[in-house]
This record gives structure tokens, C-alpha cells and sequence, in this order.
């Protein structure tokens, strides 16, 4: 099935950030790893990283988890492309999205950072804007709370009850891109 997927989520390393909003990018993929039956093992991009397949024949899928801190994202991804010969359109990246609501899953290619320090070191790193995100919608913070500190908070009790929901969707989405193709997965999580 041609070239594979390789397949980023964004956080922050340590047990202190696993809930943060700012990991939700790897907690995407910790539900995809065990969708597709891969164990995250080290790898020499300072990263771990899980290989499998969505369904049998499908697109063989590398997630990857860099251990870095999300602002510094861009050396691992830049690594991990070069050591599996991928071109960045092979690219997706699962990260957290202020300018989305909480609870909805949104999907492009290319384009700015809109100031995700993640988004712009990968950007910077790989020498484009051009690979495929995957923005996991967590709302604006209340109120006058600064954003880098909201995104540092782990998810609120009522929005961990809908949580598993929204990474599923997103899991959904990383495998409805992979099989099909950005188009049929925007027009599944874009439609009313």
C-alpha cells in the first residue's frame, strides 16, 4: 500500500503533564497504539515509537511520541522522517487546538502555526508547513486565565468524561486519512 504514515502526537514528556490539554496529541495515540495492537518502544530520534497496520491490507502506520518538550518538537519529527525516508506529505500530526471547541475534531493540510510553538518548531524542523494535522479541539481558557497556563491543566472532570469520546474521534480521523485520503476524512468530520 505504497509509502507509510508516520504519525506525530504532540505533548510534553513525564508523568507531571500525561493529562495536560498540551498531551492530548499523545493521548490520541496511546488509543490508536492500542487499536492497532503496537507497543511503544524507544527509538534513536528521541522518540518512542509503535508500528502497525489500521486493518490488515491497510497503510502500515508509525506512531511516534517525541520526547521532547512540545516547543522543541521539530528535531524528533525532523529524525523520524529522515530515518524512515518519508517526504513531510506523509506527515500527520495530532496536537491540541485552542481555536477549536472542546469535544470536536478538525483536520488540514499545511498552512500557518497559529501560534502553536509545536506546530512552528516541526515547521522550522522539516523545512515546510506542508504535512497534515490533525487539531483536537480544547477550547479557549475562562475567563482572563493566560492560554499557556490553561493548556498546562489537565482536563477539567466533566470534560474527562467526554474525553475517551474525542480521542476516538481523533483515532478515527488519523485512520479515515491513512486509508482514504484527507478529503474523505474532512468530509466525514466536517459535515454538520
Amino acid at each position: 500500500m505504497g509509502d507509510p504514515w508516520l504519525v506525530v502526537g504532540l505533548g510534553n514528556p513525564g508523568a507531571g503533564y500525561s493529562g495536560n490539554r498540551h498531551n492530548v496529541g499523545q493521548m490520541v495515540l496511546a488509543a490508536l497504539a492500542d487499536r492497532i495492537g503496537a507497543r511503544f518502544t524507544s527509538h534513536k530520534t528521541n522518540s518512542v515509537v509503535a508500528e502497525g497496520r489500521s486493518f490488515p491490507a491497510g497503510p502500515r502506520l508509525i506512531l511516534a511520541k517525541p520526547n521532547s518538550f512540545m516547543n522543541l518538537s521539530g528535531g524528533p519529527v525532523s529524525q523520524l522522517l529522515g530515518f524512515y525516508s518519508l517526504e513531510p506529505d506523509r506527515l500527520i500530526v495530532v496536537h491540541d487546538e485552542l481555536d477549536i471547541p472542546f469535544d470536536t475534531v478538525r483536520l488540514k493540510f499545511g498552512g500557518g502555526h497559529g501560534g502553536h510553538n509545536g506546530i512552528r518548531d516541526i515547521a522550522a524542523a522539516v523545512g515546510t508547513g506542508d504535512f497534515t494535522r490533525v487539531r483536537v479541539g480544547i477550547g479557549r481558557p475562562p475567563g482572563r486565565q493566560p492560554a499557556a497556563d490553561f493548556v498546562l491543566k489537565d482536563f477539567a472532570s466533566a470534560e474527562r468524561e467526554v474525553l475517551p469520546t474525542l480521542l476516538e474521534d481523533a483515532a478515527d480521523a488519523v485512520q479515515l486519512i491513512a486509508a482514504d485520503g484527507l478529503a474523505a476524512a474532512q468530509l466525514k468530520f466536517h459535515s454538520p
